[in-house]
């Protein structure tokens, strides 16, 4: 692993740390955290060595068929009148797409779905013991973030050798 892919490892885990922070806050995602992150994966494809045919090609199909399927989700949800996940989330996802090969990809799902549901069992009971007056949303970029950085800890803790 070369220094540059190493350091492009650390600057996907410090922006994936940004969104989960902005989304506790203000409950949003920025896009322009989603447009860097969708931005970064072109260099980190080049520092990883892929060929534009047809290791590139595959990860922008996987992508797109990702895009699609969450648009798909957000649609279903508009149409039922239930917000399943915002507009930020789905970018991110679609970004982080763009990072991961299909296999990684579906270990940050099985991840993102157990920090989601430590997230809800802690959020069903932080409305049973506090009472607030509002119930508020979830902010399930947390759970993307360390969905995420779970598959992405085993590759930075493989620290390269500086010289």
């Amino acid at each position: 692993m070369t220094t540059i892919h190493y350091g492009l490892l650390i600057a996907l885990a410090i922006a994936l740390l940004i969104a989960a922070f902005t989304d506790i806050r203000s409950r949003t995602i920025s896009n322009w955290l989603n447009i860097a992150i969708a931005a970064g994966a072109p260099v980190f494809w080049w520092a990883s060595g892929l060929s534009l045919w047809p290791d590139v090609a595959w990860q922008i199909g996987f992508a797109l068929v990702v895009c699609g399927i969450l648009v798909g989700v957000a649609y279903i949800g508009y149409r039922l009148n239930i917000v399943i996940l915002g507009g930020g989330d789905i970018k991110l996802l679609g970004a982080l797409a763009l990072w991961f090969t299909p296999m990684s990809y579906l270990g940050m799902l099985w991840y993102m779905a157990l920090c989601g549901g430590v997230m809800a069992v802690l959020f069903v009971l932080r409305l049973m013991i506090l009472r607030p007056k509002t119930r508020g949303v979830l902010p399930y970029g947390v759970a993307i973030a360390g969905g995420a950085l779970l598959v992405l800890y085993p590759k930075l803790i493989s620290v390269p050798a500086f010289a």
